[in-house]
């Protein structure tokens, strides 16, 4: 009687080992497709922030470009009306000068030798002249 239950014995070990080697691989499955899940999800969440951030840099340059446009067509409205005033002011000076002009020679033709105004006016048309000239060079700048 011995026998069989020292056989049965035995014979139940080996059942037991392949069930727990069967065990074994059932978690190893597991465990590498955990691991793959894993790195599926953060291979996605990787190629998702790249989208984001090459998205966002679109965005800014489009913003960039558009506030550039402004500042750009402010700039040329300020230049336009700076040229305008320019050249009003050039004509409103023009006019004095020739209205000095008149004058000089007005006093020159009337005055004596004793009076020395001609060379004073003159004097005074000449930095006149040279106001407008420097006017003038600012406004072809401008242009």
């Amino acid at each position: 009687m011995n026998m069989p239950i020292e056989t049965a014995t035995a014979n139940s070990f080996p059942r037991a080992s392949k069930a727990a080697k069967a065990g074994k691989k059932t978690y190893v499955y597991l465990f590498v497709g955990w691991v793959m899940l894993i790195a599926i999800g953060v291979a996605a969440a990787m190629m998702y922030t790249q989208h984001l951030k090459q998205q966002m840099a679109t965005d800014i340059a489009q913003q960039t470009q558009q506030q550039l446009q402004v500042i750009q067509q402010d700039y040329q409205k300020q230049i336009t009306g700076l040229k305008d005033s320019m050249t009003t002011d050039m004509k409103a000076l023009q006019t004095k000068v020739d209205s000095l002009n008149e004058l000089l020679a007005f006093t020159k033709d009337s005055a004596n030798s004793k009076t020395d105004s001609s060379n004073q006016l003159y004097t005074q048309l000449a930095e006149v002249k040279k106001k407008l000239d420097d006017l003038q060079k600012n406004l072809d700048v401008l242009k």
